[in-house]
């Protein structure tokens, strides 16, 4: 790798620290080999459900220099998102995912990989690129993965080995050369505790997840009635599914995120049942004005509520 490539590398990798990204890696842009007869299965067996968006744009899923002209290389980054302080999880506590706790992931990764973006101009020139948050038909942990970052678990989810697996991915696809970093070994061994804790069984073998059995997949992306045969299995939660990874090992080494647009809205944690129960628009918009929460909007959580509601 000549000089220049390292130099830019070691630059971006600071900034990306400096922004206050948790880790920054770096992958060459080429096609996913790997990954696409994997990809192509998934979809035939129909376990994207009704996400009919997985299924589009398969070629720009699996090739970099089909969203970025002449892309030579993928920097992915992760933000820690797990919380100080959890919401109430009990049996008798509605639940949300971690994720949903402050505001938008997307909001808060792009204009940190804007300000990124910019910051490569500042110091190189004229860099082509473009930045990605779980926005467009880019496949997040293929790319971490491919830049060292971790390995994805046998819940399909990333792990990293210094902070578990509670972080969002975002890339930028770049026109420039950049030192790539190397995969890392698989540490899952034997493991099968988010097998074994999945209740609704959409782990279906170890590295494969039926996307329509997913609790994640009925709260958030299902439009319509949940069906009756899943009911009883949600264990309160009402957006979102955390089980896989509250249980994997690894995630005892998750530690408070250090994003202050990440922290909830301070009524949260005083909702009891019986207030998701009769949540009203006002409270709903004061409670998640700017959360991932609002991809569901107020029918579709009083949907879930109402679903996870002992009969």
């Amino acid at each position: 790798m000549y000089a220049p490539a390292r130099h830019y590398t070691q630059r971006i990798k600071a900034k990306a620290t400096e922004l206050g990204f948790d880790f920054c890696g770096v992958a060459k842009a080429d096609f996913l080999e790997e990954e696409a007869p994997l990809l192509e299965t998934w979809l035939k067996q129909g376990r994207h459900g009704q996400m009919h968006y997985m299924a589009n744009h398969f070629d720009k899923r699996l090739d970099p220099r089909l969203l970025v002209d002449d892309a030579k290389s993928v920097v992915t980054v992760l933000l820690n998102y797990y919380p100080e302080q959890t919401l109430p999880e009990g049996e008798e506590d509605y639940k949300l995912s971690k994720y949903t706790y402050g505001t938008d992931y997307h909001f808060v990764i792009k204009d940190k990989l804007k300000a990124l973006l910019d910051f490569i101009r500042e110091e190189i020139g004229e860099v082509g690129g473009r930045a990605f948050v779980d926005s467009a038909p880019v496949m997040d942990k293929a790319w971490a993965k491919r830049a060292g970052l971790g390995w994805v678990g046998k819940h399909t989810n990333l792990i990293n080995r210094d902070i578990g697996s509670f972080f969002f991915i975002g890339e930028l696809i770049l026109d420039l050369e950049l030192e790539p970093d190397g995969p890392i070994t698989d540490y899952c061994g034997t493991c099968t505790r988010c097998i074994d804790a999945c209740p609704t069984d959409a782990i279906t073998d170890p590295y494969v997840v039926d996307g329509s059995k997913c609790i994640s997949y009925f709260t958030i992306e299902l439009k319509e009635a949940i069906p009756e045969s899943v009911r009883g299995t949600f264990e309160n939660w009402i957006f979102g599914c955390d089980i896989c990874q509250d249980v994997c090992p690894w995630n005892r080494f998750a530690r408070p995120h250090k994003t202050p647009a990440f922290t909830p809205h301070p009524d949260l944690a005083g909702m009891k049942k019986s207030d998701w129960e009769e949540i009203t628009a006002d409270v709903f918009q004061t409670l998640f004005r700017r959360s991932a929460v609002k991809r569901t909007k107020l029918a579709g959580l009083k949907r879930n509520v109402a679903f996870s509601k002992p009969t």
